[in-house]
């Protein structure tokens, strides 16, 4: 069974995003006045495949990937590998080089972008879900850390810090990160429901970011709890989408990294790395899952928009 998991979810974690981005070229090249003559998902040899009008829909043997071929398109492909020599059009209207500039670039846009916008749909279905997030509310103290001599303790839920609400562990975290030797003043609910003004001075410790680099931080020697929440529609289409431009941003500056050879390029996986991790998250639940595949499309749709000949972003222009 924990082999065919992997298998089984690999596969519709990968046909989802390859569907949705090839979708995404679909119906821009429709909307453009661009015939298209083939959709597929995967490559090598058609297991299926019908015709519908102009189009031959197909489902091919290697699911790894998949192609539209447009009208007039010599690549085959709106700006994706494993297309065909085109023959010439039969209609120069419908003819995907006969196009303006710009609706060539929507169309060849459609797709990357099909792929953030499905990722920011997915993360809003899994708030609007439920999930565990890390609280505000404390669930240990480190032994003879900043909050421990401070008289933080477990349970206790910080309210505020320096007259600033904090919601979330990320924005209490980030103040606590980025105030190393500064004192703070901490506004807490206690364990037993009083409230208290307390005072903390984080300490300067030495941490690591994402992508490896060493950077100074502060510390008090707490950690979070977990608490589960859900949210209503708008506040998790704000949060999904606010996820997906994070995490967009971070696969960006990773992109960067790795051209100043601060990371390591084969921190980037490939197939093989996609299944294996396809499957972790489907053994774990289908909430993680959901969010793998969601994080999955965000890179597929950023690395697409590269100036790579052989994605997307090599055929803008």
């Amino acid at each position: 069974m924990g082999a065919l998991t992997y298998v089984v979810s690999s596969v519709v974690t990968l046909g989802v995003l390859i569907i949705v981005h090839e979708l995404g070229h679909f119906l821009m090249a429709r909307r453009m006045g661009v015939g298209v003559e083939k959709f597929a998902i995967g490559f090598g040899p058609a297991v299926w495949s019908k015709k519908v009008g102009e189009t031959e829909y197909m489902i091919c043997a290697a699911p790894l990937g998949g192609f539209v071929k447009m009208v007039g398109d010599e690549e085959g492909d709106a700006g994706k590998n494993g297309g065909e020599a085109a023959a010439p059009p039969p209609d120069p209207e419908k003819s995907f080089n006969n196009k303006p500039v710009w609706r060539r670039l929507l169309i060849v846009s459609a797709g990357p972008l099909a792929n953030l916008v499905f990722a920011g749909l997915v993360f809003s279905t899994a708030f609007m879900a439920g999930m565990y997030v890390p609280d505000t509310k404390i669930r240990a103290v480190t032994h003879d850390s900043a909050a421990a001599k401070a008289g933080l303790a477990e349970g206790d839920r910080i309210l505020g810090i320096d007259g600033r609400t904090m919601d979330n562990w990320g924005e209490l975290a980030e103040t606590i990160s980025s105030s190393p030797g500064k004192k703070l003043r901490l506004v807490v609910e206690k364990a037993g429901g009083a409230r208290a003004e307390l005072e903390v001075t984080p300490s300067l410790e030495k941490a690591k970011t994402v992508f490896g680099e060493a950077v100074s931080v502060g510390r008090i020697g707490i950690s979070p709890d977990q608490v589960f929440r859900r949210y209503n529609p708008a506040k998790s289409l704000w949060l999904g989408f606010h996820k997906m431009y994070e995490i967009s941003a971070l696969t960006v500056m990773m992109m960067v990294k790795i051209f100043q050879n601060v990371v390591p390029s084969d921190t980037i996986g490939g197939p093989l790395m996609i299944f294996k991790m396809a499957g972790e998250q489907a053994q774990a639940g289908i909430l993680p899952l959901v969010m793998f595949m969601g994080v999955l499309s965000v890179n597929l749709g950023v690395l697409n928009f590269l100036p790579i000949p052989i994605l997307d972003g090599g055929h803008i222009g």
